[in-house]
């Protein structure tokens, strides 16, 4: 008989403490996977988000993130000197604004506007429509707004936004719905062209852009634009996705990456609590089977296999039932934590990664080594004759 043979025999027999035994791995396995998903689930959806615009670098006057700082002068000119540099694919440079919309003749909450231009488009993702065309200067210029504008609003494509203003009425025909990447639930949002932008603020300063998006050449990589943008214009702060992100990872996600270590620590300590006090107990009640068993002529070593064995049927059975769980309590969770204001709708705390099922994994089998390891020891030190004497005594 195989030691995993004799090893599921014994959990048969005893199959309360084996239910126990798996549901506690289970449970402590699941929450353990969700602290992985945890641990570096903003930065890798921060990531895709980043990346769906199709833009690796950010460019910016200041060492401020992106859209942080104060404003890029002389905006045309640096763009067009930008374009000129091999290494760069695509220059694009981008406007915020807020303003507020008339409905009705009253006020409505504030809208927050996108000003880019025409010529490439991944700051957000056509939904229903057209998207913008180049304003010619003659009649309404062109607006997308999101799902959740137009909605509240009763948009749809041909309709007119009017934004609240004291003097000329400021119109634009919708020409499309969009999605943004980094919208979050339940905001308004809009993106016209830079000349649109102009018409929207007419205060704002023309010839400035809040920030660049730039693209490098498939093949050439990002730290080569990088480092050509900071040759050419040092007086700009270029930065890739990875910087960004660097920067996040240590100021605003660092919580969640501390509170993931901290209950992941937990998790693991009573994991490997819990099984090796059943195995503990296990042999605690079968030291005379065990000890007749060495009797018989099992050696020390089919004695630690056998004990191996059996840890490892209540971790591992309990570790494959921990990843559906934990996917399953993952969402729950994350739909909760979403709903955290400001916030991107389309930002998930908990992301399943190829690496987090490694880690876990690697964890499981870890923990079925180190809690079989007392037992194995109290096993082989086990006293044959003295234990056989104990027990025909008793």
């Amino acid at each position: 008989m195989s030691p995993l043979q004799f090893a599921w025999r014994s959990l048969s027999r005893q199959p309360a403490r084996a239910v126990l035994g798996l549901t506690g791995v289970a449970v402590v396995g699941a929450l353990l996977f969700d602290m992985l998903m945890l641990s570096r689930g903003l930065i890798v959806s921060f990531r895709d988000l980043l990346e769906s615009t199709g833009f690796d670098v950010r460019v910016t006057a200041t060492e401020a993130l992106p859209g942080m700082g104060p404003s890029v002068s002389e905006a045309a000119a640096t763009v067009e000197a930008l374009r000129r540099l091999p290494e760069l694919a695509a220059v694009v440079p981008v406007r915020f604004g807020v303003a507020a919309v008339e409905a009705l003749g009253k006020k409505t909450e504030e809208v927050a506007i996108i000003g880019s231009e025409t010529r490439r488009r991944g700051e957000w993702r056509l939904v229903q429509g057209a998207d913008l065309a180049e304003d010619s200067g003659a009649g309404r210029p062109d607006m997308v707004v999101n799902r959740t504008f137009a909605r509240d609003q009763g948009l749809g494509p041909g309709s007119i936004v009017r934004l609240a203003s004291t003097l000329t009425p400021r119109e634009f025909r919708v020409s499309g719905i969009v999605e943004f990447p980094f919208e979050a639930s339940g905001e308004r949002m809009a993106g016209v062209t830079l000349n649109g932008f102009t018409r929207a603020f007419p205060a704002a300063r023309r010839d400035e852009a809040d920030l660049l998006l730039v693209a490098s050449p498939p093949g050439m990589g990002t730290e080569t634009a990088v480092s050509a943008i900071r040759r050419a214009r040092p007086d700009l702060h270029a930065f890739s996705i990875d910087e960004v992100l660097e920067r996040l990872r240590q100021a605003e996600f660092s919580y969640f990456r501390q509170v993931s270590f901290v209950l992941a620590t937990i998790a693991s300590f009573f994991a490997l609590l819990l099984v090796t006090t059943l195995l503990t107990v296990s042999v605690n009640q079968r030291l005379g089977e065990v000890a007749a068993l060495r009797a018989l002529g099992f050696s020390r070593r089919r004695i630690t296999l056998d004990l191996l064995a059996e840890s490892a049927l209540l971790v591992g059975g309990g570790g494959i039932v921990a990843v559906p769980l934990g996917l399953l309590l993952a969402h729950g969770l994350d739909s909760i934590l979403r709903q955290m204001p400001d916030l991107p709708s389309r930002l998930h705390f908990f992301v399943f990664e190829p690496r987090a099922l490694a880690i876990h994994l690697a964890f499981l089998v870890l923990a079925a080594l180190v809690a079989a390891a007392y037992p194995v020891i109290l096993a082989a030190r086990l006293p044959i004759a003295a234990t056989l004497r104990k027990e025909s005594i008793s």
